[in-house]
């Protein structure tokens, strides 16, 4: 009810600076407020960790990790935050996010900009979260494509000991090249090179901290089972799907439809779900899949978990639904999946 309220002031300002508002909102009732539990709902195990319930916050709203007190206080199951690179950058010059209200959609060219990975784990340690905490890392826009798995080891080191499971971001499309990264050749090396960091810090820190990749909805089905395979090859912990669509067929006509970047909410819908039920025939059940993309009711949340899913997350949805949605979909998503 108070969202529906706010909505209206909100977009009437500029997307970005709208975003940053609601952050630095949610920041502050984060410190002001007692801790808050998680919405109540039949729990699930998955990649060895115990979640409340199956509704995540997806990553992107939180690149900094520097709302996760308040954005607790929204009911989620887990939260992920990033993405994060090693160094600090600004991303892409502004404006570089837009609503499409018409469709329910957003397009971002954000740029993966942040803080830097130091600057993230402060945020994570001054934080009173005790819930399920995702990671997402990325590589540098000024880092070659040839080097990016060093960045991606960089970060898993540095966020090893405070993640509750880390998640690989190869498919952004609006970092040069990196959805390169999703080519077989080039994702066998990097997954080989995580999968074998990870046993390694595992070992160093004693305890196991589960990873995920996050991939495109703009594969084919001959692309999907690929990376399906050398999945369950690296015996990764689990699938990410999925990320910001290129496509822009059903938004073309509108205001904003042809901008640049990555293209979320309803128009990805289709794509996102089939990729999950892609994903899903492949693997059988190996890995679990965490499902993200077009989810603006119960009944989106409940189709992606019915097409394979174990878990969902939201983002674009919050952005026009607020924290209703989430409460919607844990109801939608308690019973078996």
């Amino acid at each position: 009810m108070l969202y529906s309220l706010i909505r209206p002031l909100l977009f009437a300002l500029d997307a970005e600076t709208a975003h940053e508002l609601t952050l630095a909102g949610l920041r502050r009732a984060g410190h002001l407020l007692p801790v808050a539990r998680p919405l109540p709902a039949r729990g699930c195990k998955v990649m060895g960790l115990d979640f409340p319930n199956r509704v995540g916050l997806a990553a992107g709203l939180d690149k900094n990790g520097e709302a996760i007190d308040g954005l607790a206080r929204l009911g989620f199951g887990f939260i992920e935050i990033g993405t994060v690179t090693p160094r600090p950058q600004p991303g892409n010059p502004r404006p570089r996010l837009f609503r499409l209200p018409e469709a329910q959609a957003v397009i971002n060219r954000m740029g993966f900009n942040n803080h830097g990975v130091e600057a993230l784990l402060e945020n994570v340690r001054a934080a009173r979260y005790r819930g399920v905490l995702g990671i997402n890392i990325g590589k540098n826009f000024d880092t070659p494509i040839e080097r990016a798995a060093d960045d991606y080891l960089a970060c898993l080191d540095k966020v090893y000991p405070l993640a509750s499971y880390v998640t690989v971001n190869i498919s952004s499309p609006n970092t040069q090249n990196l959805r390169q990264l999703q080519g077989a050749s080039e994702l066998d090396d990097l997954l080989g090179r995580l999968k074998g960091r990870q046993r390694a810090l595992a070992d160093r820190h004693g305890h196991y901290v589960p990873l995920a990749l996050k991939i495109a909805p703009d594969l084919d089905e001959a692309q999907t089972i690929n990376i399906a395979d050398a999945l369950r090859r690296h015996r990764i912990d689990a699938v990410i799907a999925t990320n910001t669509t290129l496509a822009r067929e059903r938004v073309q006509a509108l205001r904003h439809g042809n901008e640049q970047g990555g293209l979320s909410g309803a128009p990805v819908r289709e794509a996102s779900t089939t990729v999950v039920r892609r994903l899903a025939a492949t693997l059988g059940g190996e890995l679990p899949i965490i499902a993200v993309g077009g989810i603006l009711n119960g009944d989106d949340a409940r189709a992606k978990l019915e097409a394979g899913a174990s878990l969902v997350q939201l983002y674009t949805g919050l952005l026009y639904r607020g924290p209703a949605l989430v409460r919607e979909c844990v109801r939608a998503t308690s019973g078996p999946a």
